[in-house]
């Protein structure tokens, strides 16, 4: 379960971001808050994953509040995602260099915001679950790696038409599929689609999220972003 901070200075909107982050599966609302000194001491009570920040806080930039939380040893684990009316590239910069996620400009829909949710979510699974980083891991995490210059052939074993039937699959259900559910949708062996999954996982072009349920391993679901 991701824990996340709501930081929003107008008291609807962060009602309606917390509404899209409740409703999403793997996503509880840790807390909320209205300014940037309610932000600090926010993270010091309640230890988030991941806040969601607004630029434009009443007292202090969101900017600066993640400066200020990322100086203490104790949320160094925290990821952050700015969603903000602010259209500055300044601003846009100052973000990154703060160690923002990603950068959310207003408005967006509800589908906007989840995906990123989902994403933030799958770097830190991603993260969990490495023992080792190749660089196809790292190019994947940090998305520098231009398309051109990833595999240009399949590897050995896999063939180009199912591999195309497997995309194609995988793009009609955007909100993703497990290997099982890949498999029954394209008419492939389980087997077959996830080695084809695992692949376009591996070359960036799908996105591998984790969903818990009951006893046993979780389950692993794919969903195409390239």
């Amino acid at each position: 379960m991701t824990r996340v901070l709501v930081v929003d200075d107008d008291f609807m909107v962060a009602k309606l971001h917390s509404r899209y982050v409740a409703a999403l599966d793997g996503f509880t609302v840790a807390g909320v808050a209205h300014t940037g000194a309610e932000a600090l001491r926010a993270a010091d009570a309640l230890r988030p994953d991941l806040v969601l920040l607004d630029v434009y806080l009443p007292d202090m930039d969101g900017i600066s509040v993640l400066r200020r939380m990322r100086a203490r040893e104790e949320h160094r684990h925290v990821d952050a995602l700015f969603i903000t009316a602010a259209k500055d590239p300044h601003a846009v910069r100052e973000a990154l260099r703060a160690g923002a996620l990603h950068y959310l400009i207003k408005p967006f829909d509800r589908t906007a915001l989840q995906e990123q949710l989902r994403h933030a979510a799958a770097l830190r699974a991603r993260l969990d679950t490495l023992d080792e980083a190749s660089q196809e891991d790292v190019d994947q995490i940090f998305g520098t790696r231009p398309r051109g210059s990833r595999s240009r052939g399949l590897p050995k074993g896999l063939a180009a038409h199912t591999a195309s039937l497997v995309e194609r699959t995988l793009r009609e259900h955007s909100e993703g599929l497990s290997a099982a559910e890949c498999a029954e949708a394209g008419a492939f062996s389980r087997v077959s689609a996830r080695r084809y999954l695992e692949y376009f996982a591996e070359t960036g072009r799908a996105e591998v999220t984790l969903r818990y349920g009951g006893t046993g391993r979780p389950e692993r679901r794919y969903r195409w972003i390239a």
